[in-house]
C-alpha cells in the first residue's frame, strides 16, 4: 500500500499506522486528526463532506471535538470503519483527495504549524508494574537478589492509581518537585527540591468503550475495549518516593507530573508486529490466560540532551517485549473486581527494563541508585537528571521498508520553585 503524500522510509508515520490525535492549528479550535508523513489529515473536513455516513457512525459527529472520547466510545466496529475510509482517501489510486486541489488544502496541515493536545480527556489513570526485569532490579535493590519480587508479583498484574488531572502533552516542561526526603543518617525527614529527579520509559494504552460497574471484561474480550497505544514518561523522585511508600506505594513522587505522547497508535495498525507474550510461571489463575493473548515488537529508547551535550545521548534500548503482564492481562485483572472503565481511562505498563544494563528505563535502574554514574560523550556525569536536561521517549515498530511509529513523548526538567 503506497499513499500519494510522499512519506520517507524512516517515517514513523506512513499509510500503515495512521495514528490519532488532538491538533490545533493557530487562532482555531482544536480537533481530530490523522498523521500521514508531514502532515496532520484534517479529519473534520472528512466528516463534513460526508466520508463518515455509515452506519458504524450513527451517533453523529465525533471528529470536530477537541478530544478523542466520543470516537472511542464508539468501539472496534467503528475505528476499524474509519481507518479503512482513511486508508482508501490517502492511496495513491484514490483520486478523491489527490485530485482535488480545493479538498487538500483545507484537509491537510503541516505537522509544524499545528500545537498537539493530549489525545483524551483522562478520566482515571492507573499505572501498572508489569517489566520482570524492572521489578526484579528494584527489588534486588531494596531487599537483595533472594526477595527481589513480592510474593505476589507473579501471580497478578501489580498496579496503583495515578493521578489524571496532572498528565500533559509531549513537549511541557516538567519542573523538579518539592517533597519530604529522609536522608539515612538524618534523625528527622527533611523538606525541599527532590534531589534523585528520574524518568520511566513506559507505554500505555487509552481505552474504547467500558464495562458497566460490577461487571468484569472477560480476558478473551479485553482487546475490544482497547483502541491504541501511546508512549509515556512517567517522571518520578525517587528520594520522595523512598520515604513516603510505605505501606500505601506511590503518592507525590508519581502524581506531580506525567508526559504522554500526543499520537495514539491503534491494534490495528500494530497487528503486524504481534508476537507470542512472555513465558509465565507459574500458569497464571484462570482469568488471566487467553490462548491468543499477545505482545508486540516495538522498539523503545530513551534520549537525554544535556545543555552541554551537542546532540541527544542513547539512555535506553528496549523493547515492548520485556512486560512480563500482557495488556490484555491488565485489562481483565483491572476490571475482575467489577470496576467500571470509561473512554478515555488511561492504563500504564509501568517502566520497561530488558536484561541488559543499556534496556535498562529509568536512571535509578541504569546508575543502580546513583552508585554508578552514566558518563556522557562529552564528559558529563548523570546519576539522576538534572535542571536543563531533556528527556525523550521514542518508538517504532519495523516493517518490510516502512516504520509504524508513535514519534515522541519529550519534557525538559525545570528548576524547582
Amino acid at each position: 500500500m503506497k499513499s500519494f503524500i510522499d512519506v520517507a522510509p524512516d517515517s514513523h508515520f506512513p499509510i500503515q499506522n495512521l495514528p490519532f490525535g488532538i491538533f490545533k492549528p493557530s487562532n482555531e479550535a482544536p480537533r481530530v486528526g490523522v498523521a500521514i508523513g508531514d502532515f496532520v489529515l484534517d479529519l473534520s473536513v472528512l466528516e463534513e463532506r460526508g466520508h463518515f455516513r455509515s452506519a458504524e457512525f450513527s451517533k453523529g459527529s465525533v471528529f470536530a471535538e477537541g478530544a478523542l472520547n466520543s470516537f472511542l466510545a464508539l468501539g472496534r466496529r467503528a475505528w476499524c470503519k474509519a481507518r479503512e475510509v482513511i486508508q482508501d482517501l490517502l492511496n495513491a489510486e484514490t483520486a478523491t483527495l489527490r485530485d482535488d486541489a480545493e479538498l487538500r488544502g483545507r484537509a491537510f496541515r503541516a505537522a509544524k504549524d499545528v500545537t498537539m493536545l493530549l489525545p483524551a480527556r483522562i478520566g482515571d489513570y492507573t499505572d501498572f508494574y508489569s517489566s520482570y526485569h524492572h521489578a526484579h532490579n528494584v527489588g534486588t535493590m531494596l531487599r537483595g537478589a533472594e526477595n527481589a519480587l513480592m510474593p505476589n508479583w507473579k501471580w497478578l498484574p501489580v498496579a496503583y492509581h495515578g493521578r489524571a488531572s496532572s498528565i500533559v502533552a509531549s513537549g511541557t516542561d516538567v519542573r523538579r518537585p518539592h517533597g519530604q526526603t529522609k536522608p539515612p543518617d538524618a534523625p528527622a525527614p527533611v523538606f525541599g527540591p527532590s534531589r534523585s529527579f528520574d524518568f520511566e520509559l513506559e507505554t500505555a494504552f487509552l481505552i474504547g468503550p467500558g464495562n458497566d460497574l460490577g461487571a468484569p471484561v472477560p480476558i478473551e474480550r479485553a482487546t475490544d475495549h482497547i483502541f491504541g497505544l501511546v508512549l509515556m514518561n512517567d517522571w518520578s523522585a525517587r528520594d520522595v518516593q523512598a520515604w513516603e511508600y510505605q505501606p500505601l506505594g506511590p503518592f507525590l513522587a508519581k502524581n506531580f507530573c506525567t508526559s504522554i505522547s500526543p499520537w495514539v497508535v491503534t491494534l490495528e495498525a500494530l497487528e503486524p508486529f504481534r508476537k507470542s507474550p512472555a513465558a509465565q510461571d507459574p500458569e497464571p489463575l484462570p482469568y488471566l490466560r487467553a490462548a491468543n493473548d499477545f505482545s508486540y515488537d516495538i522498539q523503545l529508547e530513551a534520549h537525554l540532551q544535556t545543555a552541554k551535550l551537542n546532540s541527544p545521548h542513547v539512555l535506553t534500548r528496549t523493547n515492548f517485549q520485556n512486560l512480563y503482564w500482557s495488556i490484555s492481562q491488565q485489562l481483565a485483572h483491572h476490571t475482575v473486581n467489577g470496576c467500571n472503565l470509561q473512554p478515555g481511562d488511561l492504563l500504564a505498563s509501568g517502566t520497561i527494563s530488558g536484561p541488559t544494563e543499556e534496556s535498562r528505563g529509568c536512571m535509578l535502574e541504569r546508575t543502580w541508585r546513583g552508585a554508578n554514574p552514566i558518563t556522557l560523550p562529552n564528559g558529563e556525569t548523570r546519576k539522576w537528571l538534572e535542571d536543563g536536561d531533556r528527556l525523550t521517549i521514542t518508538g517504532w515498530a519495523q516493517g518490510e521498508g516502512y516504520r509504524v511509529g508513535f514519534g515522541e513523548v519529550t519534557g525538559r526538567v525545570l528548576p524547582a520553585a
